[in-house]
């Protein structure tokens, strides 16, 4: 928000910031920042635009952007709207420079993205960007040609950055950009093709949706119809389809209420429920894609969240039903991998809800699209909504993953409706806290309490009662504070201190005499309040008790540990900041109490000092932080006395083991002095006595204390902090009369209002601070400086006891000493723009009168270091500490990095768990407040952007380098990690340092030992988070590091005995390989950048810094950048030559060798061929004798072959003219008319050299299908390109190295014999890379290699080695390929040499290599003409299934066949017709492996037969034509009724058989087929396979049992798959009529089986079927029908089945229903006959008992649907079942498994259950649940 009247008018901006940060305005020296932040701003504005015009990227371009992103960091967007154009045009333009080097381009393009994160600063009319050079930089990059060469080295996060910044950059793309895009990636749009997966991610990531209605025609209105109904018609989840659901919901929030989305709102979610992947009935199959591929939920969330509303309600509706259908998968006691899915649900949705109320109710108007009111969420609305979600929220608060999702979802629907979630929360929570045997359920549901902890204090009108929970709630809280139960205590702590911060606790009981003017509650609150003082004590009390039982054992005091454990060191937190929170919180009266009781506990005992002694003081210094004047007239004078009297005797100064009562009063001053420093300025004298006394006793123990005293007078009278973070300003101590408490329970601070207390260091404070470091640290520094001068001898003990109290001093005044003066170091980097530090005001005037004790402490610390060194290196400990105060001398000046993050981060915990986003605007609490601001203070301390590198700080990381490489490993590992922190912060200060590190890996040097050896590698290989020196993006440093590392090899310390320094090479090559980036070669600037860089130096307000650049100095920087690009590339290729002169020396381990090897293929690029010399080192190593180093070299030079790939021309071409068909008007996919021309035809094969030339190629796949692109290109003709069959001479020398070697006999010898050889026994596959290898030498040569090779290929194909089968596929498939531009001759005589080769080939293909010939023949025809390989699809096609061989061959073929086939899609239905054809006579195959092939064939086969929406009818094989075929054969099958057995042996019998046989072996192979296609296939050709399901449903097993036959497995897993398929609207009759059909059948199974159908088949397609009214009463008809079934088994699997549709509540369960089961359990039984012994017992049941059965198991099911609830009807259902107790069997059965299983569910909730019943009821219940009759 703009600040309005700040201070008096002279100082305020001379513009409107667009967004500033509020806080620093409440910083003490607030009024100082603005005229800091508008010098900061001009100059970044004069240095970044002169930079730029200087065409110096590095360093004054990155420099001066890096220092933009801090400015931000510090003001926030405080600049005008002008300049916020300027940057992000000048952003976006050095951005999107197409040669920039990568890690310049992240650095750019995260500050741009923070420059446009918060869009609704600049609207469209401000800005407009274009989104084509977004677009090529996302394919340069992401779909690089060149990177899996290894020509291009990207960082992992670069698809991130750039997506993001794509993101922010959408709403400002032209208006014409949709139809723009849409024309560029149509074309792309192939559902075959892995095109169509980029199409759609490109169009999620790029289309503009938040476009002003006026513009819709321009926005989504052109694509919205196709693309829904796209998704629509794709049944089997590709990969793409998620991004259309991203993009659907994107569109939706963007626009609520331009679209009207209720005719797919049914599908919408079904699609939605489908994705959730839940488990339905038994047996069921999951398809691995469904996994994979489905949506992500944030998305699918944010779209339900924006479709709610509106005049209809039926998104509500579905919602509703939603959450009914999956409501009881979030009972506690079910999980599995989709829970997490299901959580993730309840969390999200919520506080879409909550961002979208936010966005209608409370948020300031933008330039964005606003909710028209007619679509607004209503009261109403938001009522439903909470009504909907709140039971499944209610259950997962016990779930298996954790209650925090459900806390999360709690806290923002109690924002909604706090009356109706709080209510039921609570009521969970009182029987949790008397509970003492279930832990789990406190802590839950405390957790949840805490979430709606702030609805529930503040009431407000929907909730009035709610404060009234509160004392109650935090009274029965109190047992929680349990010594052993760790969880429990950390959750009841967190619950005591958030309900202390939102709540005054005082007492206001006296106010009901006063006054009468009160509310009910109000009143009631009154009385409460007497409680709090009780509550405060007995608090106290518990924490005493665990402070008692948590003291250490004698067995740790033995021990000596220093550390409390991880666990108590949390517990200690949670007390301290709990107790501190309550007396922050409390009314004076309630505070003296406290104070008195805490001040008794500490004095009347003695703490051991490490645990307990710990929290009795944070419980103290809690005590004297709220109150400073009151406690320490209590504890000062007390704690000193004490000290005073057991220190009179002198003795004690020396002893080694203190008195416990001098510790633990030491301990106990040392904490309260924690506190505002003007109140400890009347204790000086006594507290100065005591240190005096104290601090140089000789028990190490005593002097830490006694430094931590030092330490905390220091801290307290030199920083700024608040001093207090009451939740109302002015605390709480004014008469009730004036201010009355209860209002302001839960009330949120006012950011304008907040009255800090600061603590600002007076004179005395500072005069006082300066006195201690007189009387303290001067005459330690004198001892030391003796000491290191040899005048003084000290013992190592006294020398450690100076450095600590030196180091005690440094950390609590280093607020008020001035930062290291010194020179700065020149001539590191040149630059033409001043690179100067940023001095930030942090409210101290530093005392330059005064003398600087760092500088000091750094003179006598470095001599003290060196003399340390050269005389007692073993000294650690004091070693330590050097590095400790080094470490601080540099960097410390009031806070530490790593404790500023930690508190960050629980702020952000903090806030985000009371934070209220329904109402925005900030309204946290007042303490929560206080704290970000004491962040942005300690924010600007740290902040040190560039700082200068001078010469003291040279010499101190130089010192830090020498302990980085000492002789101790402990003291390497802390040096190391200050030197690297120390790197990270000093500018370029690693071009002064590496030099002197890699001295120590020098070969020529004999004085290195192994630790300095060591040492130094580490230090070049960094920390995980910091600089890597072995790695920095910069030629300069590159050059001297890689040669090191390799030389060192031969260095004297370098032993590869020692493992440690293997790995950690390892480790630096694997660093090195990990984090190189392609580093730039080309710096150069457009001139877009320099004009914008001019405008930008012009802007006013303020004035940009420095004077306009004059032409020399242009012309200067212009001269700079064209010597930098040369001297860039002389750097690289003297790395080039220097590496490869460090490979080739001799005696070098063979380890390095292969690092150096590694570090050369780093080199590769794409914008420079690689130096000859390292070609022929490369084409060499193809024959090394490591295979490491032949695996890189192939990688290597199939780059280089890349790199000296000769460009090929295009011309443009018309489609229509070709084809001579004029363009059509709208858009229609598939085959037509104008894309004829591409398809594979027989009669017009170019078999000629003529036809060959007149014939125009298009070789991608995908063109044409969708539609043409704009400007279609295909390759020039022959004699256009570059000449092919060159003799040597007219070869580059690069080429000629290459041609040399393998034109030579030996070596393609040896080359063939390695690549021929076995690598991992079993594990190898078809390699890519070798392929690659082959391609480019083909591609580059022609044939010119092939006489060379012919031999070697025939030996190779005759030898059915797994291994020399891969080989030969690999350099066949690099042949096809690589053949790609040769001439009609040269292609026909390769083809001529091949065709043999394949056909032997493929007669001795193995299980083994059948994989590598399928890779092979699918590579070669990827992305190739078909009429270009007809040589090779005839000879494919020849016979796959000739018998020869066997069935393996048969099998393999087909397989071979298929991968060519597949690669070309939908330009060959000439071929596929064939292969159908062929195939047809063969389905019924005996073969199992040959069956299995030909259904995975089929499948590809009727691939493009897809129902796409305006696609035109394939020419490729129809499903439909095929299916009314087979069903023809299968008739016989069909008529019969009985189960059908199979009984055909595996062996051809001799003779015609049977059609039965025939028809099973049939069906056999299409169940194979149906099986391959439900993961593979678009659409799923339902109509077609309605007709087959009578007959599977004969066929499939009905008990789950694994021995079964082929035929029932398979037919089995079949109906499983369809059933979980997903229906169109128009199928749904078709299906049912088909369940209805067989359910008339005689057999049973048949029966049986569609029940188990029908219960998947309507989960998965719930709303689409329930949207049919029809529908929904055959489905209720069909099962009441089954239930009244003769067969047993079907009657159950009904009950089922009924219970599970009841329960996902697709029947609901009406008075109707219930009554006409009721009516068939009245059915009279036929009385019992007397029978004779001797007559056979008739076993078929009467058709009564079936009714009455029937009847008792529709009451059955309508019980077991509500698992985990009793609703109204359900008591009188169970007294009606139990009158059934004694009807005979199987009713009996059947009664008692409903009641056990009632018993089982209902169980846990049984005292909430009770309720329900009636005690009459509750008598027989009981009766029945422990009955008798189980003993009858």
């Amino acid at each position: 928000m703009a600040w309005s009247g700040s201070g008096p008018p002279g100082e305020a901006p001379g513009f409107v910031p667009q967004k500033e940060i509020a806080y620093n305005k409440l910083l003490p020296y607030g009024d100082r920042l603005e005229a800091e932040a508008s010098r900061l701003l001009a100059q970044i504005k004069g240095n970044l635009g002169r930079a730029v015009q200087l065409q110096e990227l590095w360093p004054g371009g990155l420099f001066w952007t890096r220092k933009l992103s801090t400015y931000i960091r510090l003001y926030g967007r405080k600049f005008s709207k002008e300049d916020h154009v300027l940057f992000v045009k000048l952003l976006y333009e050095l951005v999107t420079i197409p040669k920039l080097e990568i890690s310049m381009m992240q650095g750019f393009a995260r500050l741009l993205i923070n420059l446009l994160k918060k869009k609704e600063l600049l609207s469209r009319d401000d800005l407009e960007l274009p989104w084509r050079p977004l677009y090529e930089m996302l394919e340069r990059i992401l779909y690089s040609k060149t990177e899996h060469l290894g020509l291009n080295w990207f960082p992992n996060s670069v698809e991130s950055v750039l997506k993001t910044l794509v993101k922010n950059c959408r709403p400002y793309f032209p208006e014409n950009a949709s139809m723009e895009m849409l024309d560029e990636w149509r074309p792309l749009m192939c559902p075959f093709d892995v095109t169509m997966q980029k199409a759609i991610t490109y169009f999620e990531l790029f289309l503009p949706t938040s476009l002003p209605p006026e513009l819709h025609h321009k926005g989504f209105k052109l694509w919205f119809d196709e693309f829904i109904g796209l998704w629509f018609s794709v049944q089997n989840l590709p990969q793409w389809e998620g991004h259309l659901v991203n993009l659907f919901a994107r569109l939706a929030t963007d626009n609520i209420g331009y679209i009207d989305w209720d005719p797919y709102v049914p599908k919408i979610f079904t699609r939605i429920l489908r994705s959730l992947n839940l488990p339905v009935g038994s047996g069921q199959v999951l398809v691995p894609r469904f996994l994979t591929n489905a949506y992500d939920i944030g998305h699918a969330v944010m779209w339900i969240t924006a479709m709610m509303g509106g005049p209809s309600k039926l998104v509500q509706k579905h919602l509703s039903g939603l959450f009914n259908s999956i409501a009881s998968f979030y009972h506690p006691s079910n999980n599995g991998r989709w829970l997490n899915k299901l959580m993730k649900l309840l969390q999200r949705l919520p506080s879409s809800v909550v961002r979208r109320l936010h966005r209608e109710r409370y948020k300031k108007n933008t330039w964005l699209t606003p909710v028209p009111d007619s679509h607004k969420l209503t009261d109403q609305d938001v009522t439903d909504f909470v009504e909907c979600i709140i039971q499944p929220v209610l259950l997962a608060m016990f779930s298996k993953t954790g209650s925090l999702e459900a806390a999360q979802a709690l806290q923002n629907l109690a924002l909604m409706r706090p009356e109706l979630v709080i209510p039921p929360v609570l009521e969970k929570t009182y029987p949790a806290l008397e509970t003492l045997t279930e832990p789990h359920q406190l802590t839950a549901t405390l957790s949840c309490v805490i979430g709606v902890a702030r609805s529930l204090v503040s009431g407000g009108k929907w909730f009035p009662e709610g404060p009234t929970h509160m004392l109650p709630l935090l009274m029965r809280a109190l047992p929680g504070v349990d010594p052993n139960d760790f969880s429990k205590c950390m959750i009841t702590f967190q619950f005591i201190a958030t309900f202390s911060t939102l709540v005054p606790l005082v007492d206001c009981s006296s106010v009901l005499q006063e006054r009468d003017d009160l509310t009910e509650v109000e009143r009631e609150l009154c009385s409460a309040t007497a409680e709090f003082e009780d509550f405060v004590l007995q608090f106290m009390d518990r924490c005493f008790g665990l402070i008692e039982s948590s003291t250490l054992e004698q067995t740790r005091e033995e021990t000596e540990t220093e550390k409390m454990t991880h666990l108590e060191s949390l517990v200690e937190l949670g007390l301290s900041s709990t107790f501190s929170t309550i007396l922050t919180q409390c009314s004076k009266e309630i505070f003296k109490v406290a104070l008195e009781k805490v001040f008794n506990f500490a004095v009347s005992n003695i703490f051991e000092t490490r645990v307990a002694g710990r929290m009795v003081a944070d419980m103290c210094r809690a005590a004297v932080k709220c109150c400073p004047e009151e406690s320490l007239k209590l504890f000062v004078p007390h704690c000193c006395s004490v000290i005073t009297h057991l220190t009179i005797n002198d003795d004690v100064l020396h002893d080694e083991e203190l008195d416990k009562e001098l510790l633990w009063n030491l301990q106990l001053l040392s904490e309260i002095t924690r506190v505002d420093g003007k109140k400890l300025l009347p204790y000086r004298e006594q507290l100065v006595k005591i240190l005096q006394r104290t601090l140089h006793l000789t028990c190490k123990q005593g002097y830490i204390l006694s430094c931590n005293l030092l330490h905390h007078l220091l801290r307290s009278t030199t920083l700024i902090y608040p001093t207090e973070y009451c939740s109302v300003p002015g605390g709480f101590d004014k008469p009730l009369s004036e201010y009355f408490p209860i209002k302001d329970w839960g009330k949120p601070g006012d950011l304008w209002n907040l009255n800090i207390q600061w603590h600002v260091p007076s004179s005395k404070e500072i005069t006082f601070a300066y006195y201690l470091l007189d009387s303290f640290l001067q005459p330690e520094l004198t001892k030391l400086e003796h000491y290191a001068n040899g005048k003084q001898e000290m013992s190592r003990d006294d020398v450690q006891q100076c450095l600590t109290i030196v180091h005690n001093c440094l950390i609590g005044s280093g607020n008020i000493l001035p930062p290291l003066k010194g020179e700065r170091i020149a001539h590191l980097v040149p630059s033409l723009v001043s690179l100067e530090e940023t001095k930030l005001y942090t409210g101290i005037n530093y005392d330059l009168s005064r003398e600087n004790h760092r500088e000091t402490m750094a003179r006598v610390i470095r001599k003290l270091l060196h003399y340390i060194l050269d005389n007692s290196e073993d000294d650690t400990k004091s070693l330590f500490l050097i590095i400790k105060i080094i470490g601080d001398l540099l960097q410390f000046q009031g806070s530490h990095k790593h404790e500023f993050d930690s508190r960050w981060k629980s702020f952000n915990l903090v806030k985000k768990s009371m934070e209220n986003r329904l109402q925005g605007k900030k309204q946290h609490i007042r303490a929560l407040l206080i704290d970000r601001v004491m962040l942005q203070h300690e924010l600007r301390t740290l902040t040190v952007e560039g700082c200068e590198y001078k010469n003291i700080h040279q010499d101190m990381i130089r010192d830090l380098l020498c302990l980085s490489t000492s002789s101790y490993g402990q003291v390497r590992n802390k040096a190391q990690q200050a030197f690297f922190t120390a790197l990270g912060t000093y500018n370029f200060c690693c071009r002064d340092i590496i030099p002197l590190v890699l001295e120590f890996l020098r070969p020529d040097r004999h004085d290195v030992t192994q630790q300095q050896f060591k040492g130094a590698l580490y230090c070049l290989l960094g920390n995980h988070s910091g600089v890597c020196l072995a790695n920095l993006h910069d030629w300069d440093c590159i050059v001297q590091t890689w040669p090191a590392i390799v030389s060192s090899g031969l260095s004297k310390a370098m032993s590869l005995e020692k493992p440690s320094i293997v790995r950690l090479f390892d480790d630096l090559a694997e660093k090195i390989h990990r984090q190189y980036e392609t580093i730039g070669l080309d710096f150069s600037v457009p001139e877009k950048c320099v004009e914008i860089a001019i405008l930008m130096q012009r802007a006013k307000n303020p004035s940009a810094s420095g004077m306009m650049l004059s032409s020399e100095e242009i012309q200067l920087g212009i001269q700079r950048q064209k010597e930098k690009n040369a001297e860039a590339l002389q750097n690289y290729e003297n790395l080039v030559n220097m590496l490869l002169d460090c490979v080739n020396q001799r005696n070098l381990p063979w380890k390095f060798e292969h690092i150096g090897i590694g570090f050369l293929s780093l080199l590769l690029r794409d914008d420079k061929v690689l130096p000859v010399r390292a070609i022929r080192f490369f084409v060499q190593c193809l024959n090394h004798d490591a295979i490491v180093v032949r695996k890189m070299a192939i990688s290597a030079v199939a780059g280089i072959l890349k790199q000296l790939k000769r460009t090929h021309k295009k011309v443009a071409i018309c489609p229509y003219e070709v084809s001579g068909v004029p363009k059509p008007s709208s858009i229609q996919a598939g085959d037509r008319s104008d894309n004829q021309w591409l398809h594979f035809n027989s009669e017009s094969l170019p078999k000629t050299k003529q036809a060959w030339e007149s014939c125009c190629f298009v070789e991608k796949t995908h063109w044409g299908y969708y539609t043409w692109p704009q400007n279609m290109v295909v390759y020039a003709s022959a004699e256009q390109q570059p000449k092919l069959g060159r003799r040597r001479e007219e070869l580059l020398e690069a080429e000629q190295i290459i041609y040399d070697h393998f034109s030579d006999p030996k070596f393609v010898e040896q080359l063939i014999k390695f690549l021929s050889l076995e690598d991992r026994k079993g594990k190898d596959k078809f390699n890519p890379r070798r392929f690659c290898l082959f391609k480019g030498i083909f591609r580059n040569f022609d044939d010119a290699f092939l006489p060379v090779l012919k031999p070697h290929l025939e030996h190779l194909v005759a030898d059915s080695h797994e291994s020399t089968q891969r080989c030969v596929a690999e350099i066949i498939a690099g042949l096809i390929r690589g053949s790609k531009h040769w001439t009609f001759e040269k292609v026909e005589k390769l083809w001529k040499l091949l065709c043999p080769l394949l056909r032997t080939a493929l007669s001795n293909i193995t299980v083994e290599t059948y994989n590598d010939w399928g890779t092979c023949i699918a590579t070669s025809c990827e992305s190739r003409d078909p009429r270009k390989l007809h040589w090779l699809f005839e000879l494919l096609l020849e016979s796959p299934l000739s018998g020869e061989g066997g069935s393996f061959v048969d099998a393999c073929r087909l397989y071979v066949l298929q991968g060519g086939l597949a690669q070309q899609e939908w330009r060959v239905p000439e071929l596929l017709h064939r292969l159908l054809k062929y195939l047809e006579p063969k389905l019924t195959q005996v073969y199992k492996n040959v069956r299995e092939r030909i259904g995975s064939v089929l499948t590809y086969i009727f691939m493009i037969d897809v129902s796409l929406p305006n696609t035109a009818s394939t020419k490729s094989p129809h499903v439909h034509e095929f299916t009314t075929r087979i069903l023809e054969k299968l008739k016989p099958l069909m008529e019969v009724d009985e189960e059908i057995q199979n009984h055909v042996m595996e062996e051809n019998g001799v003779g015609e058989q049977d059609e039965r046989t025939q028809g099973i072996k049939l069906v056999k192979t299409i169940l194979k087929w149906l099986m391959a296609s439900a993961g593979r296939s678009f659409s799923t050709a339902v109509t077609e396979q309605l007709q087959l399901l009578p007959l599977f449903f004969k066929i499939a097993p009905v008990e789950n049992d694994n021995n079964y036959d082929e035929l029932k497995r398979d037919a089995k897993m079949c109906l499983s798959l369809m059933s979980q398929g997903l229906l169109y609207p128009q199928q749904v009759p078709l299906v049912l009529q088909v369940l209805k059909q067989t359910a008339r059948s005689s057999s049973w199974h048949a029966k049986y089986t569609i029940l188990t159908y029908l219960q998947t088949m309507v989960f998965y397609n719930l709303f689409i079927i329930l949207n049919n009214e029809e529908a929904v009463n055959d489905i209720r008809w069909l099962v009441i029908k089954l239930l009244e079934d003769e067969q047993l088994e079907v009657r159950e699997m009904a009950a089922t089945t009924l219970s599970g549709l009841l329960q996902c509540n697709f029947l609901t369960m009406d008075s109707p229903v219930q009554a006409h089961f009721e009516q068939l359990c009245k059915t009279r039984l036929p009385k019992k006959r007397k029978r004779d012994l001797g007559t056979v017992v008739d076993t078929i049941p009467s058709a009564d008992l079936v009714k009455r059965h029937a009847g008792v198991l529709g009451l059955s099911a309508c019980i077991l649907s509500s698992p985990y609830d009793v609703p109204t009807w359900m008591p009188q259902l169970l007294m009606d079942l139990s009158a059934h107790l004694n009807d005979p069997q199987p009713i009996e059965m059947t009664v008692k498994k409903t009641l056990s299983n009632f018993r089982r569910t209902h169980h846990d909730n049984w005292q909430e259950h009770k309720q329900q019943f009636t005690d009459d009821q509750l008598l027989v219940l009981t009766d029945l649940l422990v009955s008798p009759c189980y003993y009858a």
